[in-house]
């Protein structure tokens, strides 16, 4: 037992070492990048919500079970990763003791013959093979060879993959080998409990050399699996944990981050393109938090799987969009490491290699992938490892943009209105009040300061001012507020765009001008409490404008009519007999959780059937006007505001409704263009959920 014991504890230190080396390595990869000093103080002082993240999140593996095959198949596999450390205790305190007393017959102090524990153990090693099989069916079901784009995996590390589990299934029959092996040698800590160990014994010899053999071959394995790890994408096993504690909460969505240089926001009025880094152009531009997204992606192609932008044909795929990056960092990972003197001494290649660009046609990322995204938020909404794939996508086309110029033409138009009238479409100022006079009522205009009896602040938005489609909600909203009672003022002239569209883009600079301007008419004004019709502007306004000085009390206009609804001040009465389904806005639902009150209100008009789309509400499919989307053209695939439309007609609707002037624009193109190949029936019709409203609480005239 002694030879054993030395053989173990020699394997397991050259392991370790080796492991302890790479980790090392990745270490110092992930220091080259920018410091990220705000995730630790965020994690410091949230320390409340982070451990019930990683309660959540990590132990009760909340995300990954929204699919539940797989979900419940990993949830017993990494289950059996925490629960069988009590075997490797078991194992080399055997071959310790062994070693000393010549009988290995160790158990944990206190609880190491408990019945439990044992079967415990059995049991979770028992449901990680199911676990095995599962995944293994899984992958062999959805193969790219079979499925190609369709299929989740399409990209990923196939081999890796594979290899990962053959490596899981020889820790789990060596186990049963080495603990069914000591039972026969008398040496196993439990009497009962471990069912399968116990009932492996039955067909195997009482042999101590048997006993020494699979205890050596079972650590072994476990060593050579250790260092499979830590060079592989499950790696994850050790980083998510990490990934989740310094991610943002409650997730990547809502607000986008600021821009950061050095681990300080950007003074944009101090800052030196040539010093400080203006987003992401190369990688080093990349903060550590980025670099451990970049370690943690487990290649699973969920975000893949729900991305409007691949779904419909597009070169974007946000899981390839980490992996490309981190696959890059790998290769020239020991170069960034060098000094500049060493680095002058290389090749040509690695000189090439260095100086590859991030974005570009000849980069690490195509164009037309950073142009692809609509920022819908599904990608992050999905990742069971909180990889914050917009934000690393907002960075490159911050760099983009503003260092580089590089971006689609017909968004350069949108930033010289934005610039130059204060929003999107270059019209006058003067015309945002203009469905003012559409009203039978008067409505207050804000001159210097709120009037004194208003309770809100009605942000029309650009699109709600200008958009005839979306003017037609702005007025629905104005009328049901002033029949609830409910005083309210608007900005009209002195009112311009959020920012949304410019900060999407990646003009972070115009999205500050436009953002400090409107804070000073609002906090000139003495505003409070904002109601926005526009998801975009919502956003904004509530998770953006605070990293400004900009606090306010925001709610989106379908929160505050539930509500009214729910007190009696509205109250639906006509009935409206149409079939009706909900398309859930990507920055109401995704980014800011607001699924229920849309759905609330249309429960509430009699007559009503209401059928979800396939995908609807966390699972929701854009429209295709986000991230500044609504002002470039879709020439890449399938459009897709079509491809939601296709869904939408799949429940044979009399309307389809949502509660975002981008999505009754973008919707109401390609049902039009379905009316005129006669896809569609000509009564169908995209309207906000306020207009519902109102046709039901107005009487009939």
């Amino acid at each position: 037992m002694l030879l054993v014991a030395i053989i173990g504890l020699v394997m397991t230190v050259t392991v370790v070492a080796l492991a302890a080396r790479r980790v090392l390595f990745l270490y110092r990869l992930a220091t080259v990048g920018q410091p990220a000093p705000h995730r630790v103080e965020y994690a410091r002082k949230h320390a409340g919500a982070e451990l019930k993240a990683q309660l959540v999140e990590v132990f009760g593996q909340k995300k990954l079970l929204k699919w539940t095959p797989s979900g419940v198949a990993h949830f017993f596999v990494m289950w059996a990763f925490i629960i069988l450390l009590t075997v490797y205790i078991e194992a080399y305190g055997a071959i310790i003791q062994g070693a000393v007393t010549g009988r290995p017959d160790f158990h944990i102090p206190l609880i190491g013959t408990w019945p439990v524990l044992g079967f415990l153990q059995d049991f979770i090693a028992l449901a990680c093979l199911l676990g095995l099989a599962a995944f293994a069916a899984i992958r062999i079901k959805n193969s790219p060879k079979k499925l190609g784009r369709g299929s989740r995996f399409s990209g990923s590390h196939l081999s890796g993959a594979w290899l990962i589990l053959f490596m899981i299934f020889n820790v789990i029959w060596t186990l049963f080998l080495a603990r069914a092996a000591a039972v026969r040698t008398g040496n196993f800590p439990y009497e009962s409990g471990a069912f399968v160990s116990q009932t492996v014994a039955k067909v195997l010899p009482a042999s101590a050399l048997l006993e020494e053999i699979a205890l050596l071959l079972h650590i072994g394995v476990m060593l050579v699996f250790l260092l499979i790890v830590v060079h592989s994408k499950h790696l994850h096993i050790f980083s998510a944990p990490l990934n989740v504690l310094f991610s943002r909460r409650p997730d990547g969505l809502g607000p986008a981050q600021e821009m950061r240089s050095g681990g300080k926001v950007l003074d944009f009025e101090e800052a030196d393109p040539e010093v400080d880094a203006f987003g992401r152009g190369k990688l080093t531009d990349a903060t550590w938090k980025d670099f451990l997204d970049f370690y943690t992606c487990t290649e699973c192609g969920r975000c893949q799987s729900q991305c409007p932008a691949w779904i419909t044909d597009k070169p974007l795929s946000p899981k390839m969009l980490i992996l490309d990056q981190r696959d890059h960092a790998f290769k020239v990972a020991p170069y960034l490491m060098m000094s500049e003197e060493q680095r002058s001494h290389q090749g040509e290649d690695v000189l090439a290699l260095l100086e590859k660009p991030l974005v570009g046609e000849e980069g690490v990322i195509h164009p037309d992938v950073l142009w692809s995204c609509t920022n819908c938020g599904a990608c992050v909404e999905q990742c069971p490892v909180d990889i914050e794939h917009i934000d690393h996508i907002l960075d490159m086309r911050r760099y983009q943009v503003m260092i580089e110029s590089a971006f689609p033409s017909e968004a350069g138009v949108m930033l010289k209105n934005l610039e130059n009238k204060g929003n999107p479409w270059g019209m006058s100022e003067m015309k945002r009040a203009d469905w003012v006079a559409e009203l039978d009522f008067e409505v207050e205009i804000v001159e210097d300061k709120m009037p004194a009896d208003a309770e809100y602040l009605f942000w029309v938005g650009c699109a709600g001012a200008l958009e005839d489609r979306a003017k037609r909600t702005t007025k629905a909203v104005a009328e049901l507020l002033h029949i609830a009672g409910v005083k309210f003022a608007v900005l009209g002239p002195m009112e311009a765009c959020t920012g949304d569209p410019a900060r999407r883009l990646g003009m972070e600079f115009l999205f500050n001008m436009l953002a400090q301007q409107n804070i000073e008419t609002l906090n000139e004004a003495g505003v409070k409490k904002i109601v926005a019709t526009c998801p975009h502007c919502f956003n904004t306004l509530a998770n953006e404008y605070p990293q400004l000085g900009g606090n306010y009390e925001v709610v989106h206009h379908t929160q505050l009519l539930a509500h009214l609804v729910e007190e009696g001040r509205l109250t639906p009465i006509t009935p409206i007999e149409e079939k009706i389904t909900y398309h859930d806005p990507c920055f109401l639902g995704r980014h800011n959780k607001v699924y229920a009150q849309p759905r609330d209100i249309m429960a509430k008009v009699p007559g009503v059937q209401t059928q979800e789309m396939h995908r609807c509400k966390d699972r929701g499919f854009c429209c295709g006007a986000g991230g500044a989307r609504m002002w470039m053209e879709e020439r890449i695939g399938k459009r897709i505001n079509t491809e939601r439309v296709d869904e939408a007609l799949t429940t044979d609707p009399d309307t389809v409704s949502t509660a975002c002037p981008f999505c009754l624009v973008m919707l109401g193109d390609a049902i039009n263009e379905k009316k005129n190949t006669g896809a569609a029936k000509n009564s169908l019709e995209v309207v906000d959920v306020a207009q519902l409203l109102i046709k039901s609480v107005k009487p009939v005239s």
